[in-house]
């Protein structure tokens, strides 16, 4: 009986979010104006907003129609995928689930190197269908027999450079599953409902280090068939076909996954062909890559407190256990703020920037649960590997970390004038995008000059936002010290929020800084000289609840730097840090009280939001 009240309360808290989701929105569309757009033939009623909303989406999922998914007992269809992120119920593990709360947009990103096989497994009669190889992918009994044919026909043939097992019938098959990729994001597409993007996922990992890319099409002109790291596995392999690709008209860009497992590669210092990083290098790198993943189930990729001591948020869902396999040892290189404060330092020696990332959030899901990210509602990422809680307890995931470790994953917001695909596209291109750690936290940043410390209204603040400066992902051109405007909103069905911070990075006298401005909190609690009493709102550890009284539903503050300086670059951006939630592994452990994580096992989060950076680069 103990356990069903337990049960009744999680679910009853749940309900109550649901019901709250509208409380303390702004008036977004103030401005608006109903607009047509045509596809397939028919015609649908949008809204568009000239400031534009956050559209919140997945842009790191994995279906069937990846191999190491199928492998693990996926057998949702990208089809699948997009239904669910709509709210369709599917099978999960053998059960029926769906999303907490239906997304804006999405992506499927299945692997590319491996279309050609998952065309064969998932259809009868095709050739090869009914090889070995293809049996044991099919039908493993269990965790040990599906990890063993997982490292056989995927890790040691991407680390080995060679990807196809002998039933690969060639480059038809590739094309074929590729058509059936593009025919789901097709059929799915509700302009100014749900919006669907065409994607995929490159995949190269020389020497375990993990260099994937995520490429985004922004309409239906695609290649025939996606490049792989089968045919080039560096980066610079994948910018020329991206080339390519641009001269036939097609609009691409792409976005590198989550840095903490690239072993110091994705942020180098020599490229993959062993030359040094040059201007050339530089521009096609920002040219084409446009966003970094801060965060997804394989841990947070901003910090961690062995690099930065003084960083006080820096202990969050750092997947610590990546370091017990393939030498994925953490090191400075491999994190976010290392990889944009480099990319200044790059700048004056180049007056490029390669790494001039904006900021994005995914799941890498390969259940093709598009951002199942709410922890009252995580099932595990990985079919068998952590299909239960106490897989999830106890299980590695082979390769790569204690299940544990991982976390639901992150989301992407979008500000955009439409839920349409080319407005979405193009937000993300424009950088004008953030990340979270899964919450639907609402985040706006500018640069400008002559911005009020109060507005009237929301409306007015972004009308004054984009009229004096600049947003998120842009350059602020001005030569006088920037107000920076900062805005952010608690998710609706989630606690207020505590604070707002800005992470600034500069070079100075060739040396690499960064630092932290607490520039907002709740409550009344920052202080004449920058620092904030900290704030106790405990989570109810029996129940999972949250605390509802303390910390505010919204921030807002203009801020100047104490420190700028007109003839340096930098770079700046934002983190919205909410109050403490329940982790998924405090559900888990509620819901099944025979399941018990080891103690080390955090049973609470402050989830948050990244805003993408805004650069100072002062003309020489």
């Amino acid at each position: 009986m103990k356990q069903f009240l337990l049960l009744c309360t999680i679910i009853l808290f749940s309900c109550n979010q649901q019901k709250e989701e509208k409380k303390d929105i702004p008036a977004d569309h103030e401005i608006t104006i109903q607009g047509k757009y045509m596809h397939n033939g028919i015609s649908y009623d949008i809204i568009e907003n000239p400031l534009k909303e956050a559209y919140f989406g997945e842009q790191h999922l994995h279906t069937a129609a990846s191999m190491d998914a199928f492998i693990a007992g996926t057998r949702l269809t990208p089809d699948d995928a997009y239904r669910f992120a709509q709210g369709a119920e599917v099978i999960v593990n053998g059960k029926p689930h769906t999303i907490n709360r239906p997304l804006d947009w999405a992506a499927v990103t299945d692997h590319a190197e491996f279309l050609g096989e998952t065309y064969t497994l998932m259809n009868p009669g095709t050739p090869g269908y009914d090889s070995e190889a293809a049996k044991s992918m099919r039908d493993a009994p269990d965790l040990a027999s599906a990890l063993s044919v997982y490292k056989k026909y995927v890790l040691d043939a991407l680390a080995g450079g060679n990807a196809h097992p002998d039933f690969w019938q060639g480059y038809e098959a590739v094309k074929s599953q590729w058509k059936k990729n593009i025919e789901a994001t097709e059929d799915n597409y509700k302009p100014g409902k749900f919006t669907t993007i065409h994607a995929y996922e490159w995949s190269s990992a020389p020497n375990t280090a993990n260099l994937h890319r995520n490429v985004f099409f922004r309409d239906t002109n695609l290649p025939d068939m996606p490049f792989s790291s089968n045919e080039g596995p560096s980066p610079q392999e994948l910018w020329n076909w991206m080339k390519i690709q641009e001269a036939n008209g097609v609009k691409v860009f792409c976005n590198p996954h989550n840095s903490n497992e690239s072993k110091g590669m994705l942020f180098p210092e020599v490229a993959m062909n062993n030359k040094p990083i040059d201007e050339t290098y530089a521009e096609t790198r920002q040219h084409f890559e446009r966003n970094l993943e801060m965060m997804q189930t394989k841990g947070n990729s901003e910090v961690v407190p062995q690099f930065w001591p003084n960083d006080e948020f820096a202990d969050f869902e750092n997947a610590v256990s990546l370091q017990k396999y393939n030498g994925r040892v953490f090191e400075k290189h491999n994190f976010v703020r290392y990889g944009l404060t480099r990319g200044v330092k790059y700048h004056e020696e180049l007056g490029v920037n390669p790494f001039k990332y904006g900021f994005v959030g995914g799941t890498d899901s390969h259940n093709a649960v598009m951002s199942n990210v709410e922890e009252f509602n995580y099932v595990g990422h990985h079919g068998m590997a952590d299909q239960t809680a106490l897989d999830r307890s106890r299980n590695e995931q082979d390769g790569e970390m204690y299940n544990r470790d991982m976390n639901p994953g992150g989301l992407t917001g979008v500000w955009a004038t439409s839920n349409t695909r080319e407005a979405i596209w193009d937000g993300m291109h424009n950088r004008e995008s953030f990340a979270t750690s899964g919450p639907r936290i609402k985040v706006r940043f500018f640069a400008g000059n002559g911005y009020k410390t109060s507005y009237s209204s929301y409306k007015d603040m972004v009308e004054d936002g984009y009229k004096k400066g600049v947003p998120m992902g842009q350059n602020f051109e001005g030569t006088k010290s920037p107000d920076f405007l900062v805005w952010a909103l608690k998710d609706p069905i989630g606690p207020n929020l505590d604070r707002i911070q800005i992470i600034k990075g500069w070079v100075e006298n060739g040396e690499m800084k960064d630092t932290i401005y607490d520039i907002a909190a709740s409550d009344d609690r920052l202080k004449a000289d920058g620092t904030v009493t900290p704030i106790n709102a405990p989570v109810n550890l029996k129940t999972g609840e949250f605390n509802k009284e303390k910390g505010d539903p919204e921030l807002m503050a203009v801020w100047k730097d104490p420190d700028f300086k007109p003839s340096q670059n930098a770079y700046y951006y934002v983190r919205v840090i909410q109050l403490p939630t329940g982790r998924y592994n405090l559900f888990d452990e509620i819901r099944n009280p025979q399941v018990k994580y080891p103690e080390d096992t955090k049973k609470t989060i402050q989830e948050r939001a990244w805003a993408s950076p805004i650069w100072i680069e002062p003309k020489k």
